[in-house]
């Protein structure tokens, strides 16, 4: 068995399948951290601002109507004042017609020009060990109303309360807002109150009076936040401008930008909405805010791209395939040695291998990934190296498996610097691997040599009986 090499190349296999189950728990060790970093994420951008999301303005007119209400009430006798009972004791009823007035659903009116200038500065905030991305936003919004379209919304004889009419912005909490919101109606500043509600709503208000008439609306307000900022394309025709210094940009939502330039000193993007392109009708009798937030809105993530936590995991699932190439060099490198390796030997490599993983996670946390992976990779290179020498007594060879160590972590390396190319890299990888174990296996005896492995004996014993049988009687 010892000297099979069809039967050791059997035994590695197998302990490389092994190798499964220390990388399942250093996977999942990975992801622990991970999420532990996210929870971290979001309680301190939570305590920053949070995920905003805009929507609005949009204008909001009550409307009421006076109707005839047949209603029944108890007949009473004008001499005695008292309730008039039937033969059998029950209170006599009568139907009267009242007029009451009654609230209809009021009308919601969206700009029909919508700009937006958003201008964020970044920051990075510690907590522990780790960093958050957090922002200042200065928003500014000019837009206008298509007032002399709101009285076609009433119907019957219904009455719009002009006098009413309110100003209404959606937001995700008024908490992360800072500095002075200021509105301003033709040149003329209207003060804003909290939206007050009893329910999740957040935003602001303002009494506007009478809108008809009034042609240009202004808002400026700033606001913190944390990962993700987003507005809603609320105009009929809706430009809306996003700059920022922070030069990883993840553009999501419901709408790309036109074009955008990114720079390590920031980005800048700029969209351009018409009404045809969302689902929301100008003038509604229905509130579409909820719609508004998680369907059509858009904007940018501030986010660490590839970070180590994903880089660690992609990591930890190419390792089981570094583990067999490096069983692979080592079976192949020590062909032909007095001692092979034994399978404690290949299970202590493998271990080494998969603890890369953890150290890797361990020192980015502190000293970042480009560092982490050199220390981490070095030192599990000396230590399979030396190993190599020592424990494997490869002399001479060795040195073939300290090679081939530094070009699996060396590509390995380049794997988790570009997520795009990862699968192109590590396919490719196993391609050359399998095709130079093919080359260089091409003339091994798989049975072991002289039929004294396993396989071969059985061959040698199979090939005896057949000798043995007689042959056809002329």
């Amino acid at each position: 068995m010892r000297k099979s090499i069809g039967a050791r190349f059997l035994i590695v296999g197998l302990l490389t399948l092994l190798m499964f189950i220390p990388l399942f728990f250093v996977s999942d060790i990975v992801q622990s951290r991970k999420n532990y970093s996210q929870n971290t994420l979001r309680e301190v951008g939570r305590e920053w601002g949070g995920e905003q999301v805009i929507a609005g303005p949009m204008l909001v007119i009550p409307v009421e109507e006076t109707v005839e209400r047949i209603e029944r009430e108890a007949v009473i006798n004008p001499e005695t004042g008292e309730v008039v009972l039937d033969t059998d004791g029950t209170p006599r009823q009568r139907q009267v017609t009242r007029k009451v007035t009654v609230n209809r659903d009021p009308i919601y009116v969206y700009p029909g020009r919508f700009d937006v200038a958003i201008d964020t500065r970044t920051q990075i905030r510690h907590r522990g060990i780790f960093s958050v991305p957090v922002y200042q936003a200065a928003i500014e919004m000019g837009f206008d109303f298509p007032w002399d379209q709101i009285a076609s919304q009433a119907v019957n004889d219904e009455v719009i309360l002009w006098d009413q009419a309110e100003l209404i912005l959606s937001l995700s909490s008024n908490a992360a807002l800072r500095g002075q919101a200021v509105l301003s109606v033709d040149g003329t500043e209207v003060p804003l109150e909290p939206i007050a509600s009893a329910d999740e709503a957040a935003g602001i208000m303002a009494a506007l009076g009478d809108p008809r008439g009034k042609s240009e609306y202004k808002l400026t307000l700033g606001a913190n936040g944390a990962q993700l900022l987003q507005i809603a394309p609320v105009g009929r025709q809706s430009v809306v401008t996003l700059s920022s210094d922070w030069p990883h940009p993840s553009f999501r939502g419901a709408f790309l930008p036109d074009g955008s330039e990114i720079s390590d000193a920031g980005f800048s993007a700029t969209w351009t909405i018409p009404h045809l392109a969302r689902t929301l009708p100008q003038m509604t009798r229905e509130d579409y805010t909820r719609a508004l937030r998680y369907g059509m809105a858009f904007g940018v993530d501030f986010i660490e791209p590839n970070d180590f936590y994903q880089k660690s995991y992609r990591a930890a699932n190419y390792s089981i395939l570094f583990i067999a190439l490096t069983f692979l060099t080592v079976l192949l490198v020590e062909k032909g040695t007095e001692r092979p390796a034994h399978p404690v030997q290949y299970i202590l490599i493998g271990l080494a291998q998969s603890i890369f993983v953890l150290l890797m996670v361990a020192y980015s946390e502190q000293i970042g990934f480009g560092p982490a992976y050199a220390l981490s990779a070095g030192a599990t290179v000396a230590l399979l190296t030396f190993f190599g020498a020592v424990g494997l007594k490869l002399g001479r060879r060795t040195a073939v498996l300290g090679v081939m160590l530094l070009v699996l972590y060396g590509v390995l390396y380049l794997i988790l610097r570009s997520a795009d190319y990862a699968l192109l890299a590590g396919a490719s990888l196993a391609f050359v691997a399998l095709a130079a174990t093919m080359y260089f296996t091409r003339n091994e005896d798989w049975y072991g040599p002289e039929g004294t492995g396993f396989w071969g004996r059985k061959r040698k014993a199979v090939a005896a009986v057949t000798s043995q049988e007689p042959g056809p009687k002329p």
